[in-house]
């Protein structure tokens, strides 16, 4: 399939979860997540999710970042350039919710992009090559392409992945591994 039928295909497929649904998968992700060998970093990027498109709920991942007492990143984005601006989130962090639904920081201490060791990758899709679908604005994959070669970059999915993503094009990056409540996925680079 290529990434507009399954944006198509996984949209649906997550407007059929209800809420208790996706807080117990996102749950198993996250518990999932306690198995990796992946603590050892100090700045972890976390996705807030945007709930009208059902995605996942990563608040159990950030207490898990913050009882580690890790470096947490949150991005606001900038829709002209189709950038994301990368804060520490503190205590005093404030939170807008922007017109897409995106909960953002509103200000806050900068952090560059190559100092981002862990990047947790919102999704739509994902394929057994680690190749990624998203909503297609290509934010995420800027923000990759800036960050270290060595950023690790974590896919969460509801959902076991394709077998292969048809359209990919070089300017997509992909990921290291995807995590689902029932199974982590290593993908060779």
């Amino acid at each position: 399939m290529n990434k507009k039928e399954l944006r198509a295909k996984y949209k649906i497929l997550r407007s059929e979860l209800n809420d208790q649904e996706i807080d117990t998968m996102s749950m198993d992700i996250a518990n999932r997540m306690l198995q990796l060998p992946i603590w050892e970093k100090s700045y972890y990027h976390i996705f807030l999710p945007i709930q009208k498109q059902k995605e996942i709920n990563t608040e159990f991942m950030l207490h898990i970042l913050q009882g580690k007492d890790k470096n947490v990143i949150i991005s606001r984005s900038n829709f002209k350039n189709n950038t994301l601006e990368n804060f520490l989130l503190t205590d005093t962090t404030v939170l807008k919710t922007n017109a897409w639904g995106i909960p953002e920081p509103v200000d806050g201490i900068p952090i560059p992009d190559d100092k981002i060791e862990v990047v947790f990758v919102p999704l739509l899709a994902f394929d057994k090559e680690g190749n990624r679908v998203g909503y297609g604005k290509g934010f995420y994959d800027i923000f990759l392409g800036k960050c270290n070669p060595k950023t690790l970059k974590i896919g969460f999915s509801f959902f076991a992945p394709e077998n292969k993503i048809e359209d990919i094009t070089p300017e997509d990056i992909g990921l290291d591994l995807c995590v689902t409540p029932k199974e982590a996925y290593y993908f060779k680079k």
